[in-house]
């Protein structure tokens, strides 16, 4: 088994997911843990015509040509039909929380690129409330970055510069730094908006209204699906 399907619960996810991908496909792939575990089954069943994708990492991208898929980009022209991504922490309203692995600002410009968004996860990242068990990311420009986290301080309690294990800064594939955050109590939307309209912020990873459905694997292989409800019709 390969090392992206260790685990019972992201492999029961994975072929789920993996299965939803039928031949000539044009989708978005995320990065993580989940992603390279759906890649992983995806090139054990070559589809003809073979799947095409736009990829949110350089590591997705070298996988994703090692199973066959195809690279495009978003250009413009292309909407894929399904973006599939993990998740750091997915709460009951289907927003969640990403970041983990720094790419963030790929991983939201594929999902507002695709028809459709579906989150593979395993159940214990499902959580009451954003910010339970990991830090809110924000990407942010490396010029005066110091000055950007005296900004974001202002919105949230604590904004820790990331590094590696030898102590540098983790810089994105897009060249800027992160910052992960503290959650503060309060409404999430709000929370986004501000953190967008921040100078110096690149984007941060609250991915609010963006997943359709998100299914979470447990170690015993069930597969629980969790589908975005559409909101109440109005007044009239």
């Amino acid at each position: 088994m390969a090392v992206w399907l260790d685990d019972p619960a992201r492999a029961a996810v994975a072929h789920a997911v993996a299965a939803r991908v039928g031949p000539g496909m044009t989708i978005g792939l995320g990065s993580g843990r989940a992603v390279f575990s759906v890649i992983e089954l995806l090139g054990r069943r070559p589809l003809a015509p073979p799947v095409r994708a736009a990829t949110g990492s350089a590591q997705t991208a070298a996988l994703a040509v090692a199973a066959g898929i195809q690279l495009v980009e978003l250009d413009g022209t292309l909407t894929p039909e399904l973006a599939i991504d993990g998740a750091d922490e997915v709460d009951h309203e289907l927003n969640l929380l990403k970041g983990g692995g720094g790419a963030l600002l790929r991983e939201k410009l594929i999902a507002t690129a695709a028809a459709r968004v579906v989150i593979a996860a395993e159940d214990h990242k499902l959580v009451g409330r954003l910010g339970t068990a990991f830090p809110l990311p924000v990407e942010v420009v490396r010029y005066a970055w110091q000055d950007t986290r005296r900004r974001l301080l202002a919105l949230v309690p604590a904004a820790v510069p990331r590094g590696d294990p030898a102590g540098r800064p983790v810089v994105t594939e897009e060249g800027h730094l992160l910052l992960d955050c503290a959650v503060p109590p309060g409404d999430l939307g709000g929370l986004g908006a501000a953190l967008k309209a921040t100078v110096g912020v690149v984007e941060h990873g609250l991915f609010l209204g963006m997943a359709h459905e998100v299914l979470l694997g447990a170690p015993d292989g069930h597969v629980r699906t969790l589908t975005r409800q559409p909101p109440p019709p109005g007044p009239g």
